[in-house]
């Protein structure tokens, strides 16, 4: 039996409360289906306000997946505000899905998608008001399985007081073989009850179960041990990867938003993975291997997004798109398509040497040129050579001498701070990078109105990266670097006034190391924080760093470990790390040396292009790096303009004759 909305008593408060629309559902391409036409019904929770979390690509697809689904439902829920939070506490109205405002409560899996360890309180916020209790020994077959997903999960011990489940990897299949598992225990009369539910869940590839777990201590406060607790649950767990993505087209029909949301553009995911090796960047390690979507799975989604949603601007989304082997068919493809209407393309930030003015010249052709985004990441080629991220500052500042005499007038340099090694002289390079890129800009378009802004967050070692061993650096450092970056800029305001400076100061960095290798005792800081308040850590009007601080003081200095033993203590080779259990296809060998090779300075070469550093993601997945290119062409599409495309044809013929 369907139950109760709780939509009347919700809409009775909802005019006490900033931004109401993000919580009445309606959205375009949203579904509700039947309650009692399923076997199975999923929330899917993006913990942090909807305006971030609608447009994120990960929860779309696993709502249009199991959607099809004939024995599923899944509705979206996001992390309510404290206003909302405060009435919903004074009126009793529960947790809550959008689409149809049934009950969190009533689900039979809540699955949450981690893009980051500070939305961990807002979990918690979500659990209290569904009525779910905290903690997952507490939890019965009557409440929801929490199933843990998404980048920040590949470490999930901190949350594993909280969490039922962790999925690691790729979501399009797992969600369905979880959705298998669920029916049939249901179907069987629950037997076992809860546990017996988490013993097949922990069987299933890529699901990781906490609770089955027994971890251990030494004395020193390191892992002594972590150990199966049943028979059933096996040593170590390894993720889902997604090898065909041809095969998985979601979206396909993009939720258009009724309230404003950070980006509000139909979305492609053109390919996953990454080998360009940057040590710093969990997202490209953990994602391998390298999966390009075809040329015409691209084309096709592109043309599904456009139609389904009616945005604008479709973004050709991946960790590095320009890396694509076919990147120059894929965006001169779509911009004939789309010639003469109002629908642009984007990309993310590219790498300066996967860039040319011809990629971004299609890219622009049908709207506006915004500004050119680039990441250097390190200010110094020394520092640049630590991280392997190896780009030229003379190529850096040739392509953006390029871009400004092509009639672009602003370029975003994309940098950390607090990396590895790293210097005061190091940072301070960052000026003199963009006084150069601005006096280049100024020669090539004979203009002084050339702007660059450079963007610098604080560097967090990250789990099954290179740099997992690393010491974080004190936010005191970090803020005291970048106040003499900030001088350094502007010592010459001729230059300095043309280069915009934006930056994260290190207090909520070294949090978020905490959160991102800490292991299960941290949860009781998770959670003592969260009780004190802390709500969206993400964001800086709410975050509080001594609330943090004074939280992990009294939770942890009793069991013999503090703040800094977890951020800026340097790990040992043979450290027993909270997540060596779990597998990315990474061989913990290999990062051990590539950290051996970034503290000498050494870069390494692309794997996609070069012979195999025996990483040990492809013998895991049982596939190789896709490479390309594929001799195929995107077109023929139907051309949405066809008018605008014969001219267009007619002038190149006019051009080619001589005419």
């Amino acid at each position: 039996m369907a139950p109760t909305s709780v939509f009347p008593a919700l809409e009775s408060i909802l005019p006490r409360v900033s931004k109401p629309v993000q919580y009445v559902g309606g959205e375009g391409n949203s579904q509700v289906k039947p309650w009692d036409s399923v076997s199975v019904r999923w929330a899917l929770l993006y913990p942090d306000a909807y305006e971030v979390g609608l447009p994120n690509q990960g929860v779309q697809i696993l709502y249009e997946v199991l959607n099809e689904r004939a024995d599923a439902l899944a509705e979206r829920c996001y992390a309510v505000w404290p206003d909302l939070e405060e009435l919903m506490r004074e009126r009793g109205v529960p947790a809550f899905t959008v689409d149809a405002h049934h009950a969190i409560g009533d689900f039979d899996v809540l699955g949450v998608s981690f893009s980051t360890e500070l939305g961990y309180t807002n979990l918690l916020t979500t659990l209290d008001l569904a009525g779910t209790p905290l903690h997952a020994a507490d939890r019965d077959e009557t409440h929801p399985v929490v199933v843990a997903g998404g980048h920040a999960a590949f470490n999930p011990e901190p949350v594993a007081d909280f969490v039922d489940v962790a999925a690691l990897g790729d979501g399009e299949e797992v969600v369905g073989d979880i959705t298998d598992v669920v029916r049939d225990w249901k179907a069987q009369g629950r037997p076992g009850g809860r546990r017996e539910l988490l013993l097949r869940l922990s069987s299933t590839p890529g699901c990781y179960v906490p609770s089955l777990y027994d971890v251990s201590y030494a004395d020193d406060g390191h892992i002594a041990a972590v150990t199966p607790a049943d028979e059933r649950v096996p040593a170590s767990v390894q993720k889902r990867t997604t090898i065909e993505l041809d095969d998985w087209p979601y979206p396909k029909k993009p939720l258009v938003p009724l309230a404003e949301t950070v980006h509000e553009r139909a979305s492609v995911e053109i390919f996953r993975g990454c080998t360009r090796g940057c040590r710093f960047c969990q997202a490209g390690m953990i994602t391998r291997p390298v999966r390009e979507r075809s040329l015409q799975g691209i084309g096709e989604m592109v043309d599904a997004a456009v139609r389904a949603s009616g945005f604008d601007e479709v973004g050709l989304l991946s960790l590095s798109s320009a890396d694509h082997s076919e990147i120059a068919e894929v965006t001169k493809g779509l911009a004939d398509r789309y010639e003469g209407t109002n629908t642009s393309l984007s990309l993310p930030s590219t790498r300066v040497d996967a860039f040319n003015i011809d990629l971004a010249n299609e890219i622009s052709r049908n709207g506006r040129r915004s500004g050119l985004t680039f990441a250097p990441e390190g200010g110094s080629e020394r520092i640049r050579r630590v991280i392997n991220k190896m780009v030229s500052e003379d190529d850096l500042i040739r392509t953006c001498a390029e871009a400004f005499s092509q009639g672009w007038r602003q370029v975003k340099l994309y940098f950390m701070c607090g990396l590895p090694t790293e210097t005061d002289e190091d940072v301070l390079e960052i000026a003199g990078m963009a006084y150069r890129v601005i006096e280049a800009g100024r020669r090539a378009s004979g203009r002084n109105d050339v702007r660059c802004t450079i963007s610098i967050g604080g560097f967090v070692p990250k789990p099954h990266t290179p740099f997992q061993w690393a010491s974080q650096c004190h936010p005191e450092v970090v803020d005291a670097r970048l106040r003499k970056l900030r001088e350094a800029v502007n010592a010459d305001r001729k230059i300095g006034r043309n280069i915009g400076m934006r930056y994260h100061d290190g207090e909520p960095s070294l949090i978020e190391g905490l959160l991102a290798r800490g292991d299960r005792r941290v949860g009781a800081v998770i959670e003592r924080v969260w009780r004190d308040g802390g709500r969206f850590d993400g964001w800086s009007e709410h975050f509080s760093y001594r609330r943090w601080v004074d939280s992990a003081a009294q939770a942890l200095e009793p069991m013999g470990v503090d703040l800094d033993w977890y951020t800026t203590r340097e790990r040992f080779a043979g450290e027993i790390l909270p997540w060596d259990h779990l597998d990315s296809g990474l061989e913990r060998d290999w990062l051990w040396e590539d950290w051996q090779e970034a503290l000498a300075g050494r870069e390494q070469d692309d794997c996609r292009w070069t012979p195999c550093f025996d990483c040990g993601v492809c013998p895991s997945t049982g596939t190789d790096i896709e490479v390309g290119p594929s001799g195929t062409t995107l077109l023929p599409l139907t051309v949405v303009n066809p008018t605008a495309s014969a001219g267009a044809m007619a002038q190149g013929a006019r051009q080619g004759s001589g005419d």
